[in-house]
C-alpha cells in the first residue's frame, strides 16, 4: 500500500515536471532581458503589476462556486459550423489600412505596404496540449501557409490563446520582426527567434516600424504566465498610427481608467480592436464584459470597435453568441461609436468596406 502510494507521488511529480519543462510553455526571462524587466517602474516586489491593485480573481469567488458556474452552464459552442470567406491574403490592394479577421484575437493589418499580423493562433488549439480548448469547427480555415512574407507579428501577452508556439515556430522564416510586451521576447528566443529580431515594450514606449508607421505600446489591465509563475513577462495592448490613420489594438484587459488616458494621450482612432467575450462574473478584473467594451470604445474616442477575444474557442461559461448580442445592445445605448462585424476572413477597408451583417445568426 506504502509503495503504491509512493509511486504514484513519483508518476506526479515526473509527469508535473515534464509538463513544465515542455518548450511549448516558454522560458522565463534570463540574463540582459531579466535586468531590464527588473528595471521597469512597472515591475515590483517580484512581478509586474497593473495600474490599480488587480487580483485574477474576485473578492467573491470560491472553487465552489466557480465548479458549480462549470458544470450548470448552457452550450456554449455553435452548433453548426460557422461561415468564413477565404481571402487571398497575398493579393490584396489597397491605399487605405486593411483588415482581415481569423476569429479570437487574431488579425491580419495590411497599412502603407506592410504586412503585420496581431496575436497569430492557427494550430486549432488554445492550450499547451492540442487536445484541449479545441477551435470552433469553421472557425480555422486560415494557417500559416495562406500569408505573404510579414514585415511585423505583433504578440500583446504569452497566454496561450494569444501566443501560441505551434504558429510562431512556422511563421520564423517569413517574419522580419516580432513587436511585443517586455519579457514576452524569452519565450521567442527560445523558440528559435534571433534576439536582434524581437523588440520588446514597455507602456508608453514607442518605435517606428516603418517611416510612415509607428507603433507604441499602451496599458492594459490583465496578467501573464504560461506555467506555475505568474506576472514575469508583461502585457499590453498597442497603438498603430500611419501618416493617415489611427488603430488601437486592444490586447486582454479589464475595464479601467487606461482607456480615457490612451484615448487623451494618442487618440481619436479610425478603428479600434476590443475583445468583447471570454469573461465571468468571477474574473471581472481582467476581462471586460460586453457593457465594458461599449465603455472602452468611448474612452477611447474611436469612431468603429472591431469586438475580437470571440467565436473561436470556449474559456468561459457564458453562449458563443452572448458577447456580440450585448455588445449591440451596449453600443446603441452609447451611440458614440459604431460596431465591425466582419465574418472569419471577410476583408475590412477603412473609410471603404466595413461589414455589419449579424452573421452569427445565420
Amino acid at each position: 500500500m506504502i509503495l503504491g502510494l509512493l509511486v504514484l507521488i513519483l508518476v506526479i511529480l515526473v509527469g508535473g515536471y515534464w509538463i513544465i519543462n515542455r518548450e511549448i510553455m516558454g522560458r522565463l526571462p534570463t540574463g540582459e532581458r531579466k535586468l531590464r524587466v527588473e528595471k521597469s517602474p512597472n515591475y515590483k516586489d517580484g512581478e509586474f503589476k497593473n495600474t490599480h491593485q488587480t487580483e485574477v480573481m474576485s473578492e467573491n469567488a470560491t472553487t465552489y462556486k466557480m465548479l458549480k458556474e462549470l458544470l450548470t452552464r448552457p452550450e456554449t459552442s455553435p452548433e453548426k459550423t460557422l461561415p468564413s470567406i477565404k481571402t487571398d491574403l497575398k493579393s490584396l490592394q489597397s491605399d487605405k489600412p486593411t483588415i482581415v479577421w481569423f476569429g479570437h484575437s487574431s488579425y491580419f493589418i495590411k497599412i502603407n505596404g506592410l504586412n503585420i499580423l496581431v496575436d497569430p493562433v492557427f494550430s486549432g488549439s488554445a492550450s499547451p496540449f492540442s487536445f484541449l480548448i479545441k477551435n470552433y469547427a469553421g472557425s480555422n480555415v486560415y494557417q500559416t501557409e495562406d500569408f505573404p512574407n510579414l514585415d511585423a507579428v505583433i504578440i500583446t501577452h504569452d497566454h496561450f490563446d494569444h501566443l501560441d508556439y505551434h504558429t510562431i515556430k512556422k511563421l520564423v522564416s517569413k517574419t522580419k520582426k516580432f513587436y511585443t510586451a517586455l519579457g514576452v521576447g524569452e519565450h521567442l528566443e527560445y523558440w528559435g527567434i534571433a534576439n536582434e529580431n524581437i523588440i520588446e515594450f514597455d507602456w508608453w514606449e514607442s518605435i517606428k516600424i516603418a517611416d510612415s508607421v509607428e507603433l507604441t505600446a499602451t496599458p492594459a489591465r490583465h496578467f501573464s504566465g504560461r506555467s506555475l509563475k505568474r506576472a514575469q513577462a508583461f502585457w499590453a495592448s498597442f497603438v498603430m498610427k500611419s501618416t493617415d490613420y489611427s488603430l488601437y489594438l486592444g490586447g486582454d484587459s479589464g475595464y479601467d481608467t487606461h482607456y480615457k488616458e490612451i484615448g487623451k494621450k494618442l487618440g481619436p482612432f479610425d478603428l479600434a480592436f476590443l475583445e468583447c467575450g471570454q469573461y465571468g462574473q468571477y474574473w471581472s478584473y481582467i476581462h471586460m464584459k460586453p457593457e465594458d467594451v461599449a465603455r472602452a470604445a468611448s474612452d477611447l474616442n474611436a469612431k468603429y470597435v472591431l469586438p475580437i477575444h470571440w467565436s473561436k474557442f470556449t474559456l468561459s461559461v457564458h453562449t458563443w453568441t452572448e458577447p456580440i448580442t450585448r455588445l449591440e445592445k451596449a453600443i446603441a445605448r452609447e451611440n458614440t461609436v459604431k460596431l465591425v462585424t466582419p465574418k472569419i476572413g471577410e476583408i475590412v477597408v477603412l473609410d471603404s468596406i466595413l461589414p455589419n451583417k449579424r452573421w452569427w445568426l445565420e
